[in-house]
């Protein structure tokens, strides 16, 4: 039952914040973006995807070294 009401949870979020964004989507029709624009809009989804990326590379690496099970013995 808690996972049920969880999964509801995060769905109607996930709903909502995509309603949101398709209404500010349309709303903002009249706006035009010039290339300068969409060249930071591209290069900033693509660095924040490198980055996100690479963060995660760390941790599944720091994971599969062993180094996160040395922080977290109490007997050392």
């Amino acid at each position: 039952m808690r996972t049920v009401l969880l999964f509801l949870a995060l769905g109607g979020m996930l709903a909502v914040s995509l309603a949101l964004a398709a209404y500010l989507w349309w709303d903002m029709g009249q706006v035009e973006i010039g290339v300068h624009g969409l060249i930071a809009l591209i290069l900033g989804a693509l660095l924040s995807l490198a980055l996100g990326g690479g963060l995660m590379a760390l941790v599944f690496y720091s994971h599969k070294r062993g180094y996160d099970d040395r922080q977290n013995r109490p007997d050392e």
